[in-house]
């Protein structure tokens, strides 16, 4: 009988026994109404006797649930608490789900009044017991609405169950929504009745990062340091209410708990993570070799951010290393730690609150360094909201807090140790180097042996700085790049401070052609290197879609004949203007449609020029890719839609995509709103597009040169039509610098330009490279000729204005079949054998 069953099964042999003999004695009415309803609703196939029988079974079923449901509702309260009591117990018991009594169980507990303190430890107890963690927390939720009907004599005496519950919570695998809610019921609980007491679980008992407030809590309790601890474990969002920061403050002087708070943030950026094989949701139930590493457990996570905003309200700017090295360490990639978004974000924002210089290149070094969309979105509103203490713009912002590393206006630092000269230099645009002068006066990039036995720590220190300069120098290139679609114009002064004269901006400055106002209102470019006349006012990018092609055409001559290299391709930048087709869709643009690209190399792309995408795949949504950038400040969007080309049986995701539409977004407050292409600023249009065309150029499969001796001919049409197709604008940029670059070359007689091709003339055969996909067609019959490219970086023995790959791979084709004699690669031979007969 299910009686004996419950009796037997709810024996604990503990002082508890007879509260639960005695509830199951008191409702031995409804556990006989369990019974029969468990015989009725037990379903077996072989008994199926026709619709009619399965109908009339279920009249009885609903017929007993009703005859529960009438007597529970007669219920007095000492019934109806023994009813509550029962049902719990019966509950997860041979084979019956919560989810069954969940309603009843619910009702009774918030209907009946006098609930002991016998009655709710059973039912605290009796909890902690189901095997599910969604059930056992729903069943929480309704043992503590007995408990908060205690009085504090009957709160005291369940805290031993009260404890054990809010560890069994900390453990248990349970959502966050549902976590939260039930431990802040449990801490307000147990807070009532033991001020003094930390409740168990609260502190991790494993985590490193916890060290320090575990030991505080185990050799110095107080009712200052639980509350502390309580509040930090409150905060409720990623940015606290000034109320709760006032009162974390008060807190902490009270618990004396500054240099704790400080010594907990440290561990939680630098102390070794945990492991999953021995912490963690996964632990006990995955296999093999798989685990991963993380800083802090998603059930400590609210602990842990209290902590966080904790350490920069009462550290200040000495807390800055720290949540910097948090921010990344949690949300940036390839750091050894799964991602914890809600921490770093946490740590983001708490560097915003932060009213010192060092907060702020923290927040600008980690814009180059974290890629998660979530996160850079924090970074831009930390951005802003520093900003907005400052009265300035967050773009302002972010070009007064570009670190200078303590270098010298030429971008350099030199340190003299025992003898010998370290010095830390900026090169040029992409090169930073740490150089040792001895006292014979030679230089060596490699230290030498009395500096690495002598100045270790020094070395040490030297070289961090090296790889921060380097660091801080490629996220100014890709930032000032950016500003070539903002159009911004800066006041003179304003510009020479936090452009010219910065040790790290300057080098990148220097190199790139500036416009000037005078007094008269006139625009004057200057080249790079070179000071304005008189007394400019406002200083601007120049950009080529502002000029003349008579201007364009001299700044590119005159870039190539003084072998200046730009930071990035300027005088030689694409321009790209609305065509008639274009005018004519208005809304979208298909200039890049229908291409087939590889895939993967696409959205390593997209992530690299700073575009957020979602990733295609074999799930809902991934089907329809759709990568964004912003452009001009911020104020406009451009949207670059593409698909997988075809089901080609990957699990993961396409090998292949088709490109599609591009179309663009004005910021509209808070929303973005779509906007006819004829309204899109030239310079947001054209560079928008520029990045469109390089994510098709370098990924399609016309670029790729083996594709031809696949024997595939699912794309063959179209790689034979793109391959040596018409020149985008990226490719005629390409042909005017050769036409600069050639004259120059050692190959120049046997080199022309004809059209869309490069024609190399050699001993063994003519040969056409297009300027576009660099592939090869062999006169007379344009037979195809297969080089792929070595992998290793060419000498950089040519100039070239820009860095270009494609360009750079052209050219070294032109070189190497120039002299086609001195070609050793067989497979390459046969090729040229087999086309020139």
């Amino acid at each position: 009988m299910l009686y004996d069953a419950l009796v037997a099964e709810s024996r604990r042999n503990d002082s508890l026994d007879d509260v639960r003999s005695a509830a199951l004695d008191r409702v031995r009415w409804l556990v006989d109404l369990l019974e029969r309803q468990r015989m009725e609703s037990r379903w077996d196939a072989s008994t199926w006797r026709g619709q009619e029988w399965y109908e009339r079974l279920q009249a009885t079923c609903a017929a007993t649930q009703a005859e529960i449901d009438g007597r529970l509702a007669a219920c007095a309260d000492e019934e109806g608490r023994a009813a509550a009591l029962c049902l719990m117990l019966a509950a997860r018991f041979d084979g019956t789900g919560f989810w069954q009594y969940r309603t009843q169980i619910g009702t009774l507990t918030s209907r009946m009044r006098g609930w002991t303190p016998d009655e709710v430890a059973v039912m605290l107890l009796r909890v902690t017991e189901y095997d599910m963690g969604f059930w056992f927390a729903e069943s929480l939720g309704l043992a503590l609405n007995a408990a908060e009907r205690l009085g504090a004599d009957g709160r005291r005496a369940v805290a031993p169950w009260l404890r054990h519950a809010h560890a069994e919570l900390m453990n248990a695998d349970v959502g966050t929504h549902l976590r939260g809610s039930l431990a802040k019921r449990l801490r307000a609980l147990l807070a009532s009745v033991e001020e003094a007491r930390i409740p168990e679980g609260l502190i991790p008992p494993y985590a490193p990062w916890a060290a320090p407030l575990r030991d505080r809590a185990n050799t110095s309790p107080t009712p200052e340091l639980a509350n502390f601890v309580r509040h930090l474990a409150s905060l409720p969002g990623p940015r606290p209410a000034q109320r709760w920061r006032r009162t974390c403050l008060a807190l902490a002087d009270a618990a004396s708990a500054h240099d704790l708070v400080a010594e907990i943030l440290r561990a939680l950026a630098e102390d070794d993570p945990l492991c999953s094989r021995e912490r963690g949701p996964h632990t006990g139930w995955i296999h093999g070799e798989y685990h991963y590493h993380y800083v802090v457990h998603h059930s400590d996570g609210d602990l842990a951010r209290g902590v966080v905003w904790a350490g920069a309200l009462t550290g200040g700017p000495a807390a800055v290393p720290y949540l910097g090295a948090l921010a990344l360490r949690t949300g940036g990639h390839g750091t050894g730690v799964i991602e914890d978004l809600k921490l770093a974000g946490a740590a983001i924002n708490a560097l915003a609150e932060i009213g010192d210089s060092a907060a702020l290149e923290a927040l600008w070094r980690l814009q180059s360094q974290v890629k998660h969309r979530a996160l850079r979105k924090q970074l831009d509103t930390a951005l802003v909201t520093a900003a907005g203490r400052q009265g300035i713009t967050a773009g302002q912002l972010i070009e007064r807090s570009v670190p200078d590393h303590g270098l010298a206006p030429d971008g350099s630092l030199e340190r003299e140790m025992g003898g010998h000269r370290a010095r830390v230099a900026i090169e040029d645009a992409v090169t930073v180097r740490l150089t040792f002068t001895g006292p014979d006066g030679r230089t060596s990039r490699t230290a030498p042996a009395a500096v690495k036995d002598g100045f270790p720590d020094e070395l040490k220190e030297l070289k961090a700085l090296t790889k921060e300069v380097r660091g801080t120098l490629s996220g100014e290139r890709a930032r000032v790049e950016a500003l070539m679609s903002a159009g911004r114009a800066w006041p003179y002064d304003e510009w020479c401070r936090y452009y010219r004269d910065h040790p790290v901006a300057g080098v990148l400055v220097r190199g790139l052609i500036w416009e000037f106002q005078d007094a008269d209102g006139v625009w004057r470019a200057v080249a790079p290197m070179t000071e304005p006349s008189g007394e400019p006012e406002r200083v601007r990018l120049w950009h080529p879609i502002r000029a003349s092609m008579d201007e364009i055409r001299a700044w590119r001559a005159r870039i190539v004949a003084e072998r200046l290299r730009q930071p990035f391709k300027q005088a030689f930048r694409e321009i790209y203007l609305l065509t008639p087709a274009e005018e004519e869709t208005g809304v979208y643009s298909n200039r890049f449609a229908a291409h087939i690209v590889h895939y993967r190399r696409l959205y390593a792309l997209f992530k690299e020029r700073g575009w957020q995408a979602n990733f295609l795949g074999r799930y809902d949504g991934g089907y329809e890719g759709k990568a964004r950038a912003e452009f001009g400040d911020g104020e406009w969007r451009a949207c670059f839609y593409h698909e997988p080309a075809a089901d080609d049986g990957s699990d993961y995701a396409p090998d292949h995509a088709a490109t599609d539409q591009v179309r663009f977004e004005r910021r509209d407050g808070r929303r973005w709103r779509e906007v006819p292409l004829a309204e899109v600023p030239p310079l947001v249009f054209s560079e928008a597009m520029r990045d469109v065309d390089l994510f098709v150029g370098v990924t399609s499969i016309a670029a790729d040169p083996e594709w031809a001796d696949r024997g595939e001919d699912r794309y063959a049409a179209y790689w034979r039509t793109a391959t040596f197709g018409e020149l985008t604008a990226s490719a005629e940029v390409r042909r005017e610098a050769l036409e600069r670059i050639l004259p120059r070359l050692k190959i120049a007689g046997r080199c022309s330009l004809n059209g869309r091709y490069l024609v190399v003339r050699g001993d063994l055969g003519t040969y056409k490279i297009h300027l576009g996909s660099a592939n090869i067609l062999m006169e007379p019959d344009d037979a195809y000729l297969c080089i792929v490219p070595s992998r290793r970086k060419g000498d950089g023995t040519v100039f070239l204005p820009f860095e270009d790959d494609r360009l750079s791979l052209i050219l070294s084709k032109a070189f190497l079949l120039a002299a086609d004699t001195k070609i050793t690669d067989e497979t390459v031979l046969r090729q040229i054998k087999r086309g020139t007969r």
